[in-house]
């Protein structure tokens, strides 16, 4: 015969999960209303037609704000700016992230001093950082790269006036300001590793490129899947800097579809449109999201 639970335990255990729950429910309603909420109303609004400037018309739709979507151009175009964006930026600071997690990892004279100066950009507000490259860095003749440019031989460059040069500032903004993240993970995965898999790549007659490619970039996989999931939720949604740098110009150039669902948004004032040009954002990237974590999960199973 199993034995009788004791009555005082199982109180103990029911009192103790009450206090649980107690502990955590004002996180889980400050989530909700914060998080979850917001994007339900996202959804809904989706399905209306909310137009500001022709109230009268207002009302439920359905899908016809999708449907309206898949004829329109323009969201095509900011699709792709979109995924050109985030696939340059990610790569650079994946690429740039461990080189210089590379180099540090190797020790070298007055480390600390640049390892402070290569974390300062991800402190700043992306605002700021926008505003900084604006107008110290990118303006013609007198900016910093500018001018650097005009010394090199290179002239004088059109950086947030012409369409191709403003999307190549700014991804080379995006990417200055967060390979400091990328910077930082992998430098903590190296120092993570066991030491004996390096130790034995040191002492073997295989080449830097070798042992690098071979047996540390193997061991570096889960961390760089880590960067691209996080860097690339941040790049598909990334707003303050570009629109405090190109505001989305010239014209649509940088225009990507966080921007568009912006100007739809708070500019054309068709919420309604705005709220499903931002629904598609959003499962674009849970969907990318899902993808990238179910790569991690077979890679690490």
């Amino acid at each position: 015969m199993s034995k009788k639970a004791d009555p005082k335990k199982v109180r103990y255990e029911v009192q103790w999960e009450r206090f649980g729950y107690a502990m955590i429910s004002p996180s889980m309603i400050f989530l909700i209303l914060v998080a979850t909420l917001p994007l339900v109303s996202l959804l809904i609004m989706s399905f209306f037609r909310i137009d500001l400037t022709y109230p009268l018309d207002n009302g439920w739709v359905g899908f016809e704000n999708y449907l309206e979507m898949a004829k329109d151009e323009r969201f095509w175009y900011s699709i792709k700016l979109t995924a050109i964006y985030t696939i340059s930026t990610v790569f650079l600071q994946v690429a740039v992230g461990l080189a210089l997690a590379m180099a540090f990892f190797r020790g070298f004279r007055g480390q600390g001093v640049m390892r402070v100066s290569v974390l300062l950009p991800m402190i700043l507000a992306p605002v700021v950082v926008g505003l900084a490259w604006r107008t110290l860095i990118l303006t013609p003749e007198y900016g910093i790269l500018d001018y650097v440019s005009i010394l090199l031989g290179f002239g004088s460059k059109p950086w947030l006036v012409a369409p191709t040069w403003a999307m190549i500032s700014v991804i080379i903004i995006h990417t200055w300001q967060w390979t400091p993240f990328a910077f930082l993970v992998f430098l903590a995965s190296l120092n993570a590793m066991p030491q004996e898999p390096l130790e034995a790549a040191l002492l073997d007659t295989r080449s830097a490129w070798q042992r690098f490619r071979y047996i540390i970039l193997p061991m570096l996989q889960p961390a760089i899947i880590i960067v691209v999931i996080f860097r690339t939720m941040i790049a598909l949604r990334a707003f303050a800097a570009i629109f405090s740098a190109t505001g989305g110009g010239p014209g649509t150039a940088t225009e990507i579809l966080n921007l568009y669902a912006y100007r739809v948004s708070f500019n054309s004032l068709d919420l309604g449109y705005g709220a499903a040009l931002g629904t598609v954002l959003l499962l674009i990237t849970v969907g990318i999201s899902l993808f990238f974590f179910r790569m991690r999960r077979s890679s690490t199973g």
